[in-house]
């Protein structure tokens, strides 16, 4: 009796507090000690019995998909957690056979939302694998928030607590928690954010994003001070033209008069296009803010500054109705060897990194040319050298580099096109001469495969991305990595640089994207929003935006003073292999395996974020100006010049077609 008492107490006091699974687990644990309330089926199988897992998720799976349709898919969430954990509980406890078999006939519930987690999970074929694959580590450690409406909720419990489902209600206490909210149930498309991991990345990227960021424009870059000089220069001739207009007028007859005005009209046109345009478009980048470098920063040629003053003088002015004229290179015969490729800041070189270890430069101005004998040079002197040949009299010349022993997966010029990195599964990073046509350095610090590697925006510097799960970063007289960003869950897939160099951008296939400070190594933002592995970023011009693409082919427009999603492009149909901004930050061009290049109205979007200060992102605020399909070629790689002429490159695919 007086246990009866001590339950009925026990009871209203978890009532009293709202302890509602503790109740129902107080319950099943009273009615399993007491035979005689045993009811169930499942509940007099062995607890070893592995057939109660696929029982249990398969009757829950019925109940869900039954449910009145109001509230149906609120409780069709908390079926992808009891499918992982049922799974991971019947390969730990040793039934391969029936977790295989539990897998494959359930997946197809959970294939639009979670691809890639079960792509993964379907390579666990021992309880050991558990413990070696962070993805599983990440759920067995962590919690699933899942958000219900209070009426969904308790429409979960009335049916744990009158099926008495001991394996579901099990995992569902050990490894989910509810954010139960009044009201109606949230729409069917937030679906995606509604259920996630506590007490990783989201909870970490609210901590990791109070951090402050300094994203502005170095103090006294060189481009600053060239278009300080064109604009001087242009005031200078434009009081010259006026003085020489006010003596023709004053020499000339009527009809001499209107030459001269029409000569000088045809020059002010060439001007406006040139100069005058220069300053209207860099008005954007202008505005931003000045930083100091953290970096000692390398001095930059005089005949490097004429280079940019004259490309500057050139500039075209792009905005939604301006597009800029495209150059592609399309690589032919590759066999499915080439990897990856690059263009150097004027378009005048093309690399391609390949499967069979080679890296091959192609000179643009020797295109067409009889083919000649170049020869490359190793680390170690003129015997590790290879003559090669283009094999057939008017076929593209091109110069071989061999030193890696795998295959290459990332190729890179510097800014000013002397100097090449590439980066390989043997990983290693090869610093190459384009002008002596040989490997200088060879630096190795990553265990694994590097992926990918970028040079700084001003040289010298470069920062790399591995399969190690770290991002680091060198300078090219030091063999050593100086700095080494550690956090990433899985393989960094790509770096990108900030535009004043004290920052670098990190993909990842956690679907995660970081923004690391290089002077201390700590990473101060953490963007959130993809749904599959991240395969390429682009900073904009004024260092404010980033860009990212990913393997579904969604593009994400990011605040890095905010941490703030701006915008989600969805276009493409395919990954997004790469992204360029254009100069003056107007335009974003992205490069996808679905043999397009699309443009993107971006200074709208940015002027209407900066004007109405908005807080979250409206879908597909960022206008599609064009789409340029080409006829069977996806896109490796896509460059901006400093004229504002894109350049892209891919290999020929005959199955695209």
């Amino acid at each position: 009796m007086e246990d009866e008492e001590m339950e009925k107490k026990v009871q209203q006091y978890l009532q009293r507090k709202g302890f509602r699974l503790t109740e129902l687990a107080l319950q099943e644990e009273r009615n399993r000690l007491s035979t005689s309330a045993i009811s169930d089926v499942a509940l007099a199988r062995s607890d070893n019995d592995p057939a109660r897992y696929y029982d249990g998720y398969s009757r829950l799976r019925t109940w869900a998909y039954s449910s009145l349709d109001q509230y149906k898919h609120e409780l069709l969430r908390v079926l992808y957690p009891v499918f992982i954990h049922s799974f991971m509980d019947l390969v730990a406890e040793g039934h391969m056979q029936e977790a295989r078999s539990f897998f494959h006939t359930f997946r197809e519930d959970h294939e639009v939302m979670h691809s890639r987690d079960l792509q993964k999970l379907e390579g666990v074929l021992s309880p050991s694998h558990l413990e070696e694959m962070e993805l599983a580590r990440s759920f067995r450690k962590n919690k699933f928030k899942i958000k219900l409406c209070e009426y969904s909720y308790e429409l979960l419990l009335q049916y744990l607590q009158k099926t008495q489902a001991l394996v579901v209600l099990g995992v569902i206490n050990e490894h989910i928690t509810f954010e139960v909210s009044p009201g109606q149930p949230s729409l069917i498309s937030d679906d995606a954010d509604v259920v996630a991991l506590i007490g990783t990345s989201k909870d970490l990227a609210k901590q990791i994003n109070q951090k402050e960021v300094h994203w502005g424009l170095l103090e006294d870059s060189v481009e600053e001070r060239m278009e300080k000089a064109l604009a001087e220069s242009d005031k200078i001739e434009a009081e010259s033209k006026d003085a020489d207009a006010e003596d023709n007028k004053k020499r000339n007859a009527e009809g001499g008069k209107q030459g001269a005005s029409l000569k000088k009209a045809k020059k002010d046109k060439l001007v406006g296009a040139t100069g005058k345009s220069v300053r209207t478009e860099t008005s954007m980048v202008s505005v931003a803010p000045r930083v100091k470098p953290e970096l000692t920063l390398p001095a930059t040629p005089v005949e490097v500054e004429q280079s940019i003053l004259e490309d500057l003088r050139n500039r075209a002015q792009l905005n939604s109705v301006a597009l800029p004229s495209v150059s592609f290179y399309t690589f032919l015969n590759t066999h499915n060897g080439l990897n990856c490729s690059s263009i150097s800041h004027d378009g005048s070189l093309v690399v391609g990194g390949f499967s069979d270890s080679s890296v091959k430069v192609w000179d643009m101005s020797k295109m067409g040319q009889p083919a000649k004998i170049s020869r490359s040079q190793g680390e170690n002197g003129p015997s590790q050298g290879e003559r090669i040949s283009t094999l057939d009299e008017g076929k593209r010349t091109y110069t071989l580099f061999q030193g890696h022993s795998g295959p290459v997966y990332s190729a890179a010029f510097s800014p000013f096109g002397d100097f090449l990195l590439s980066s390989s599964s043997d990983s290693t990073i090869r610093l190459w001469s384009t002008k002596l046509n040989a490997n200088l350095v060879c630096y190795k610090g990553h265990n694994y495969p590097v992926w990918d590697v970028q040079f700084s925006p001003v040289g010298h510097y470069f920062a790399s991305a591995s399969h190690d799960r770290t991002a680091r970063i060198w300078s090219m007289d030091k063999i050593q990595p100086l700095r080494i960003m550690a956090g990433h869950l899985s393989d960094v897939d790509c770096v990108q640089w900030h535009v004043n160099c004290n920052y670098i951008a990190t993909g990842s296939s956690d679907k995660t994207v970081r923004l690391w400070d290089v002077q201390t190594g700590e990473c101060i933002r953490m963007f959130i929003g993809h749904r599959s592995m991240v395969l390429s970023l682009a900073m904009s011009p004024d260092g404010r935006y980033m860009a990212s693409g990913d393997e579904d082919g969604t593009i994400m427009i990011w605040d890095l003073s905010t941490g703030r999603c701006v915008s989600p492009l969805l276009g493409h149909s395919s990954c997004v292999w790469t992204l360029a901004f254009s100069c003056e930050g107007a335009l974003l061009a992205s490069g996808s395996a679905d043999c397009t290049v699309k443009l993107w109205d971006v200074a709208s979007s940015t002027k209407t974020l900066k004007t109405e200060d908005t807080k979250g992102s409206s879908a597909n605020r960022l206008r599609l100006l064009k789409a340029l399909p080409t006829k069977s070629t996806p896109v490796y790689s896509l460059r901006f010049s400093r004229r504002n002429l894109l350049f892209a490159s891919g290999a020929l695919s005959l199955s695209s077609s």
